[in-house]
């Protein structure tokens, strides 16, 4: 995984995690990462202090102090939070409505994605378990996946 801080054509800055730098080049070519705050999908990474390590000791160095990034006003952090309450509740209605309506096949999922895929088996909507490794593989031969949508209250 690697992080970046990113930053909007309207100067907003944020951080997301990756699977890879070429995960996020993906990513940022289709589009499909948003400024939190203004929605916008012009990204771009901002200009990163590495972590360096000494070598006395392997203590990390001190890494150059980031730009100081200015805060929202009120009314834009409730906003967000507002923003940020219906995305939750529009994923928690797309896991249930995927849940009730799928057949969930646990650890058989790749098998059954693939059976599916090659026609060995008739199309129905499923879900289950993949690895990171099993869902790239997947990917990498043209089976349609994507990751069940999870909330941190989920892990509760």
């Amino acid at each position: 995984m690697i992080r970046y801080t990113l930053r909007c054509e309207r100067g907003h800055q944020f951080e997301s995690w990756f699977q890879s730098s070429a995960a996020y080049e993906s990513q940022e070519r289709r589009h499909l990462i948003d400024c939190p705050s203004c929605g916008s999908d012009k990204i771009e990474r901002a200009i990163m202090a590495p972590q360096i390590v000494s070598k006395k000791g392997r203590e990390p160095a001190q890494p150059a102090p980031a730009a100081p990034v200015e805060a929202p006003p009120a009314e834009s952090t409730s906003l967000m939070m507002a923003q940020e309450r219906e995305l939750r509740s529009k994923l928690k209605e797309l896991r249930d409505h995927i849940v009730k309506n799928a057949d969930n096949v646990g650890d058989r999922f790749p098998n059954e994605a693939r059976k599916m895929h090659y026609g060995d088996i008739e199309h129905r909507p499923i879900y289950g378990e993949a690895s990171p490794e099993e869902a790239r593989a997947l990917i990498d031969e043209g089976v349609e996946v994507s990751p069940l949508p999870t909330l941190p209250e989920d892990r509760n």
